[in-house]
């Protein structure tokens, strides 16, 4: 089957693939130079970015030169594209906003007509993401405080915008092991790791921060389940952590031995 030719979109004199698939820019004298939607801004009818003419892309550190570009939705300048990445028919489409067909329109209904929260299972419990409240609110457990989102502040990757964190499944809650003096793999605790508040609601996230409710939907999508991964333990820091424990406590222990082995002499004699 022939390659269907890409459009080409014409920025400041330069023409640019518009690759629906890859939701990117790329010149089309050097593949190289790449625009990603990543680095553009969606104003409901388009998206805009700053474009720096002598580099054709956004302006580096050492170029402060640059105009505000702005484009069409993907859908106006690549409807075939779109249909085919989506799967729709091209006609059933042109009436359809990037919005409209980029984003899940029932879970956006369900989330912010109907208030349906969304919920992340965690070995076998289903959580609901509580902005609001800052946690991960366990169903059907009130005895349970959850998992706080601001007492896991540290277990927070921003690389890769994951929390990994130790977790109790009985009382269905965070709960660290005792770290100072650990010597085996805690046998009542589990390593479970999950995606930040942010990608678990982002409109929560909106509401919370003073974002317009479609904020970033367009670009990141909308779900409204999720699953915690199990980590093993062996593949988090906890293995060095025990290794250094038994080595100081092995440490400890030698001292102790030649302390009790050498006793200091401390009665020289006896005054009569």
């Amino acid at each position: 089957m022939m390659e269907r030719e890409l459009p080409v979109i014409t920025i400041e004199g330069t023409d640019f693939i518009v690759d629906v698939n890859k939701l990117e820019l790329i010149e089309k004298a050097n593949h190289k130079n790449v625009i990603p939607f990543e680095d553009m801004r969606d104003v409901g009818d388009g998206y805009t970015f700053e474009y720096n003419l002598k580099n054709k892309n956004l302006p580096g550190m050492f170029h402060n030169e640059s105009t505000m570009v702005r484009i069409p939705e993907f859908i106006i300048l690549d409807p075939i594209g779109m249909a085919n990445k989506y799967n729709y028919p091209v006609n059933e489409i042109m009436d359809k906003s990037d919005f409209g067909l980029m984003v899940d329109q029932q879970a956006f209904d369900l989330r912010v007509n109907k208030g349906m929260l969304p919920t992340v299972d965690i070995a076998g419990h289903t959580f609901y993401v509580d902005i609001r409240m800052d946690k991960l609110r366990p169903k059907d457990d009130f005895l349970s405080n959850g998992i706080v989102f601001s007492d896991i502040e540290t277990y927070y990757d921003l690389e890769k915008r994951t929390y990994t964190i130790p977790y109790n499944p009985k009382t269905h809650e965070f709960q660290e092991p005792d770290y100072l003096n650990i010597k085996e793999l805690p046998k009542d605790l589990i390593a479970v790791r999950f995606p930040s508040e942010r990608l678990l609601d982002r409109i929560g996230w909106n509401r919370k921060y003073g974002f317009e409710i479609r904020h970033g939907l367009v670009r990141h999508g909308l779900k409204l389940q999720f699953a915690a991964k199990n980590v093993p333990w062996k593949n988090t820091f906890l293995v060095d952590l025990i290794k250094s424990n038994l080595k100081a406590e092995k440490k400890q222990e030698k001292a102790t031995e030649k302390k009790t082995s050498n006793p200091a002499k401390t009665n020289k004699g006896r005054r009569i």
